[in-house]
């Protein structure tokens, strides 16, 4: 594994997966802008590290951006040789609960193997991480960016937040954005269904000052393990020590009572006041292609800002997918299948998050079915296992299908699928981020039924007509084709209905299923388009994320001096007619 954050630099260099740009790139709009372009060309481009900010540090951009660049994070040439480590993991974590005392010495040899993982708290006189302090904490000197024309600032976009419980004195990492308001004021974007809001909850309660670091850098393995759906008791640095075969190795900070890796390339103490006003944060261009709205978030005061010499920046650029975060859930949706079929449902097959279905908005789930309704018992178990309670909508299909396989996937639902008697609708939470819900935090949920009926489901299918000329079909408001299609999807008279990737993505994000579907004459039909000026929405729409026109020229210009290959146009330019007007 790596020392640091430089040392794998360095190895993404020697495979080829690194460029650096020497030429000066303002972070505020026109490193998101060269990076959007470069990760959303083939095979996710290359990591980006921008030597030339105009601050002292250089900054890194799209370093987890692709199949090898996660797998190279994670220690490995490919993701598939952590799966049975991870398998053994999670059956030991799993079949120790319920043995006795005889048992579990059975399975001393893994216990001692895991042991030897937990990270450590050690004593160094000057770890790396605090080798230079600011005399005073000074929020600008850091090359924070600014992604997009209406982000409401700079934002750290790839932070792991350390909180403590501090009823247990349990760990959490998570990784929440950073908004930065002055050289001591940050805001704190943890949503409410997050571990660091219940801690914030808990000092809440208790009437105390709550103690926040936030890091950057370091082993790329952390930077990983902050988003991954662990368990709530399972500490984020045991995970990463097992990732890495070693220890991580922790120090206490130097204002706070809170540990952060030793190796960390900066870090960021300070404490929040329960009982002060939240701040209002955003708007931020989030990973659903929308900017995420303007809202109320606790105020963290730093305290103190350190970093180790040489220390890299790095940062994460999100917006209409695909984007570096799309390889970040590839890996979590390899890694977490087998701890998925052993704590929550062994009949699973395999599972896919489609890239336009931004992680919780689509799910396809393909079991080995040996009982009617199974379908249904799989959504609702997805639906009740953690980050999986976001998603809107399921498809479920038979073992025997590639659901990666985009025509596999739409044979089974044309075949299998008939909408009157195979659409299961629910209710339940939601993401902050999704903005079609009239609700926010709440709203539907659907089940498409795409496996082969058994005998008894048969008898319910059969009373449905199924003699639609198309299984699919996508229409704009003002022409609406009178073809019977299974599912019929309507969009605003501005989209192409040619282009499926953009019209998937817009029927994920802009769909609440408990108000925008419905089946009539045994079709799902449902209402893509934009809530905006409706009777029945009364939230803010907010726009989608694209550049401005300044930007794109300005790096449009500068493409050639930046030495990073072929010219690629702004990805921005075949959205910008989707913006709202005014």
């Amino acid at each position: 594994m790596y020392y640091d954050l430089i040392s794998y630099i360095d190895y993404l260099e020697s495979k080829g997966e690194l460029i650096r740009i020497n030429e000066y790139v303002n972070p505020e709009l026109e490193i998101a802008e060269i990076t959007d372009r470069v990760a959303k060309s083939e095979n996710g481009g290359k990591a980006l590290l921008f030597m030339n900010t105009g601050y002292k540090f250089p900054a890194l951009t799209n370093a987890f951006g692709s199949d090898n660049r996660i797998a190279y994070a994670l220690g490995v040439s490919k993701i598939e040789e952590l799966l049975n480590e991870i398998d053994s993991l999670f059956k030991y974590a799993k079949t120790a609960q319920g043995l006795s005392f005889v048992e579990k010495l059975k399975f001393l040899p893994q216990l001692n193997r895991i042991s030897g993982f937990f990270p450590k708290t050690v004593k160094i006189k000057t770890p790396s991480c605090q080798e230079v302090v600011m005399p005073l904490p000074k929020m600008s000197e850091l090359p924070a960016l600014k992604c997009w024309p209406c982000d409401g600032g700079r934002f750290i976009t790839l932070p792991l937040v350390h909180t403590k419980n501090p009823l247990t004195g349990q760990r959490n990492v998570g990784m929440y954005r950073v908004q930065i308001f002055d050289d001591s004021l940050v805001g704190m974007h943890w949503h409410r269904h997050k571990t660091g809001a219940r801690h914030f909850a808990e000092y809440k309660k208790a009437g105390k000052l709550m103690p926040v670091a936030v890091t950057m850098g370091g082993d790329p393995a952390y930077t990983w393990c902050a988003t991954a759906p662990l368990p709530e008791n399972v500490d984020e640095y045991l995970f990463a020590g097992f990732l890495r075969k070693k220890p991580v190795r922790m120090v206490k900070c130097l204002t706070q009572n809170i540990e952060v890796p030793e190796d960390s390339d900066f870090v960021i103490e300070g404490y929040i006041d329960p009982e002060e006003t939240f701040i209002t944060e955003g708007p931020f261009g989030d990973h659903t292609g929308f900017y995420s709205l303007q809202d109320l978030y606790p105020r963290m005061h730093v305290t103190c800002i350190s970093h180790r010499r040489g220390a890299v920046y790095p940062a994460t650029v999100t917006g209409i997918p695909p984007q570096e975060d799309l390889y970040i859930s590839k890996a979590i949706e390899k890694i977490f299948l087998k701890p998925i079929q052993i704590c929550i449902a062994p009949e699973i097959a395999d599972m896919y998050l489609p890239e336009e279905g931004v992680s919780h908005n689509i799910a396809i789930i393909s079991i080995n079915k040996t009982y009617p309704g199974q379908a249904i018992k799989i959504a609702n178990a997805m639906w009740g296992a953690g980050q999986m309670m976001f998603c809107k909508v399921i498809v479920v299909t038979d073992s025997n299908v590639d659901i990666h396989n985009t025509l596999a996937l739409f044979d089974a639902i044309g075949k299998n699928w008939t909408p009157a008697s195979d659409t299961y609708f629910s209710k339940g939470p939601l993401d902050v981020l999704d903005h079609a819900a009239r609700q926010q935090c709440f709203g539907g949920k659907l089940c498409i039924d795409a496996t082969v009926k058994l005998p008894e489901e048969e008898l319910i299918s059969s009373a449905a007509n199924n003699d639609q000329d198309l299984t699919f079909l996508f229409c704009n408001e003002n022409n609406i084709p009178t073809t019977r299609a299974k599912l019929k999807i309507i969009f605003d008279n501005e989209i192409d209905t040619n282009d499926f990737t953009t019209c998937i993505w817009l029927a994920g994000a802009n769909t609440d299923i408990a108000y925008d579907c419905e089946i009539k004459d045994n079709s799902l039909i449902v209402d893509a388009r934009a809530k905006i000026n409706r009777d029945d929405f009364h939230r803010p729409w907010p726009n989608i994320v694209c550049s401005d026109e300044a930007t794109i020229e300005s790096i449009d210009k500068k493409w050639e001096s930046l030495k990073i290959g072929d010219f690629i146009p702004s990805p921005s330019l075949k959205y910008k007619r989707l913006e709202k007007q005014g």
